[in-house]
């Protein structure tokens, strides 16, 4: 992979059915039912909307044998109606369910985290590593009649990591991290390579955008040590509904696109699941236009990681850079300077003009050539004021630089100037490339001045913004070298307070600045237990000022309290009609009623806030 330039890495050449991935496949799109697998009539409606909508694999859940059995006569009435999508078996805790659903679905995803292993309970194992040869050998004695059965019927699999569904086996020798996660997945990948089966796509996802980025990253580097190229399936794990489940999934998802990984992505979204698809294919769209872009020349700094990068060492100014939280700057050319409270910028470049009102806590940026030094307010300078720049007596600087422009003349001055924050600017086909190549530039010339990323973008339509932006910005965040955002969109179709909420919402997607509470909730499947979408909608109303809260909203146990781990709160289906509350991952009340567990959850967080 080259750094600083998109292309897509070369994958396998997987068969799912006759819609193959990977290779010089484009990338596919696909999502998941959340009907009932027995409902033959149910889930052959639903999956045809989702076809319509343009999804190219069609996912169902598969809990039982009954529901494997069904997927032949969900196949067959799919086919009758003209519709050759594949069908994908999602399959957890049952490898006989697995073997069945083989013969009637095109493809079959098994989770290493509950295949083979036993149910989560979270206690630390101890293994010698004469035991622990023998829990692989386990794995490869139930793995292999399924292999077989995927050979004979040309079957493809997926093996689909989650981090909420890590086995105890795992946890106890790797911890609940990427390594971990990884080693999960190539545990299985080996005995597929052993028995020479390679119809095989891979997947580890998170709600955690963070964990799941670099787990996917450390994932690929492992398969190239061991001379493995098989197809990736991306995807954020409960992230949610609305915007905040679009940013959130953008981001991501976004960050491995961009370096040119995956072949095949689902945005979960607590919704229906046609809903999905055209988020999914805007992302591919939109990142795939990278492809043949400019050459960018760029170097990677002595000592960064990419697979487990550490944030950028800068030299604060004011509240911007070293241990701070990255900043927000709004942009207000049009002299509106109206804020929303909860989402209020710590800065506002005003260009030409600075607003005879000021709002106090906020940072007034103004070009250099109408400063007029007042308190609160700062000089922004462009690469031609490198000379005024370095005359200036404000403590606080602000300097537009592009990659091209941090020439030896910048370099020196940034050098003599600590006080001075760099705001990158590109306009390349690849702006990512631009804006590592300008970051690794300052690393490697020893500079610690802080870095603000300007994003410009000219949108109609405020998902496409978002999701542009969010994934613009996901593998700046997660490569550490974020100190500040700056979004602007030219035209007035989208207002200064949702681009200013846009920018808190991708520093909170990747795990950076908590500004409001956050929901983890599941998209929902056929083992879902309850009504998510209304749940989340009275949860979230009842709950949205509790900034920092996180909340999890599970429709089942598979990845329930694992994907959790870091939630304050898990409302968890625990069966029909029954909810379990969970504090943490402890079980705090199991079973209760579903009309009264909202209700319930409220009091437990009201009681704990009350306790405080």
């Amino acid at each position: 992979m080259d750094y600083f330039n998109y292309s897509r890495r070369q994958a396998s050449e997987v068969y799912v059915g006759g819609t193959p991935m990977g290779g010089t496949n484009p990338i596919r799109v696909q999502s998941m039912t959340n009907t009932p697998t027995t409902d033959t009539e149910a889930c052959v409606e639903q999956a045809i909307r989702i076809i319509e909508a343009g999804g190219e694999y069609v996912r169902l859940t598969t809990q039982g044998t009954r529901e494997a059995e069904n997927l032949k006569n969900i196949n067959i009435g799919l086919r009758s109606k003209g519709y050759g999508t594949p069908l994908i078996a999602d399959v957890h805790f049952n490898p006989k369910v697995a073997e069945v659903a083989a013969l009637y679905a095109e493809g079959v995803r098994i989770n290493p985290g509950n295949y083979t292993d036993a149910a989560r309970t979270f206690k630390k194992l101890e293994y010698t590593d004469e035991e622990y040869a023998k829990e692989i050998q386990k794995i490869r004695e139930r793995l292999v009649p399924f292999l077989n059965i995927c050979k004979e019927n040309h079957t493809a699999i997926r093996i689909g990591v989650n981090h909420g569904s890590l086995s105890d086996r795992i946890m106890s020798r790797y911890g609940d991290t990427p390594a971990g996660m990884v080693e999960s997945c190539m545990e299985f990948l080996r005995i597929c390579v052993e028995e020479q089966f390679t119809d095989v796509v891979i997947s580890i996802k998170a709600s955690n955008t963070v964990i799941m980025v670099k787990t996917v990253r450390l994932l690929v580097a492992q398969m190239e040590k061991e001379g493995m190229a098989f197809p990736l399936h991306l995807g954020v794990t409960e992230a949610g509904d609305g915007e905040d489940g679009r940013i959130k999934s953008a981001l991501g998802i976004g960050a491995l696109l961009c370096d040119g990984l995956g072949d095949t992505i689902r945005v979960s979204l607590t919704e229906a699941p046609e809903a999905e698809i055209p988020v999914a294919r805007k992302l591919v769209d939109y990142v795939s236009k990278r492809n043949g872009h400019i050459y960018i020349p760029g170097t990677e700094a002595e000592g960064f990681c990419y697979t487990d990068p550490a944030r950028r060492t800068t030299t604060p100014v004011g509240n911007i850079g070293g241990g701070h939280v990255p900043i927000v700057i709004s942009a207000r050319l049009n002299g509106n300077m109206e804020t929303n409270g909860q989402f209020r910028p710590d800065y506002i470049y005003c260009g030409q003009t600075l607003p005879e009102e000021r709002q106090p806590g906020i940072g007034y940026i103004v070009d250099a050539n109408r400063w007029d030094g007042s308190e609160g307010t700062y000089p922004a300078f462009s690469h031609k004021q490198l000379i005024e720049l370095h005359y200036s007596q404000a403590k606080r600087k602000f300097l537009f630089l592009t990659y091209l422009t941090l020439d030896e003349e910048a370099i020196a001055c940034l050098r003599r100037h600590p006080e001075t924050v760099v705001i990158a600017q590109s306009n390349h086909a690849n702006r990512l490339g631009e804006f590592r190549g300008l970051a690794h530039q300052l690393m490697a010339s020893g500079l610690k001045n802080p870095l603000v990323f300007f994003q410009y973008y000219k949108e109609t339509c405020l998902e496409d913004f978002q999701l542009k932006a969010a994934t613009d910005m996901g593998a700046l965040l997660i490569d550490g070298l974020c100190d500040g955002i700056l979004l602007y969109n030219d035209g007035d179709a989208i207002s200064d307070l949702k681009l200013d909420e846009t920018a808190f919402g991708i520093l909170q997607a990747g795990r950076l600045r908590t500004s409001k509470t956050e929901y983890i909730s599941c998209p929902g499947c056929g083992r879902t237990l309850y009504d998510l979408e209304a749940t989340i909608a009275r949860i979230k109303t009842a709950t949205s000022h509790l900034k920092g809260l996180k909340i999890g909203i599970m429709g089942c146990i598979v990845n329930g309290p694992g994907e959790m781990a870091d939630a304050d709160y898990g409302y968890v289906g625990a069966g029909r009609g029954k909810i379990s509350l969970y504090k943490k991952k402890e079980c705090i009340e199991k079973n209760i009623p579903e009309e009264q567990a909202v209700e319930k959850l409220l009091e437990l967080i009201a009681k704990d806030k009350a306790t405080e």
